[in-house]
């Protein structure tokens, strides 16, 4: 019996805790960053249990650092002290340079940061940053309708690699 071979951990991709799926639907997302979240004991178990909510939440740059506003973190049920508030503002830890090479792009007018998802790494909590522009209507109906030709597209392929022709 043969083995599957195993992918080496640097190559795999960690699972998401979470993803935000309106932000790519809301943004077109120009460029992507990984940073570390500093986080609370209570605030990595909730995580870890999946209660994150990233909707309606964005990045800031404030004095030479960068802030995760509005994310939601439900509190850990199983404390009893030490319970931190749900949507205080979460430092992100970049690099010194990254930030410096974001803060322009930021200040740029249509662009911000949008968390795309949350993930473990290893023991660390990490979030994928994209830098994003705000998508107008019409872009979101291409979009929708790119989709939708591409499904019936591979439907047409799929039923003609089976043998079922429609139409002859």
């Amino acid at each position: 019996m043969k083995r599957k071979k195993k992918k080496s951990r640097k190559t795999q991709k960690p699972d998401a805790v979470v993803q935000n799926k309106k932000a790519r639907h809301r943004f077109n997302i120009l460029d992507t960053f990984q940073a570390g979240i500093a986080l609370t004991g209570n605030e990595v178990k909730s995580v870890r249990d999946g209660q994150i909510s990233l909707d309606e939440s964005y990045a800031r740059i404030r004095d030479g650092e960068i802030f995760l506003v509005d994310c939601h973190i439900a509190p850990y049920g199983k404390t009893g002290f030490d319970r931190p508030e749900p949507r205080r503002e979460r430092k992100l830890l970049l690099n010194r340079s990254e930030i410096r090479r974001l803060a322009p792009r930021v200040i740029e007018r249509g662009c911000t940061l949008v968390p795309l998802r949350v993930y473990f790494k290893g023991p660390w909590a990490k979030v994928e940053l994209g830098l994003a522009r705000g998508k107008a209507f019409r872009d979101k109906r291409d979009d929708i309708r790119r989709r939708t030709q591409k499904r019936e597209m591979d439907r047409a392929l799929a039923s003609r690699r089976r043998g079922n022709r429609k139409g002859r």
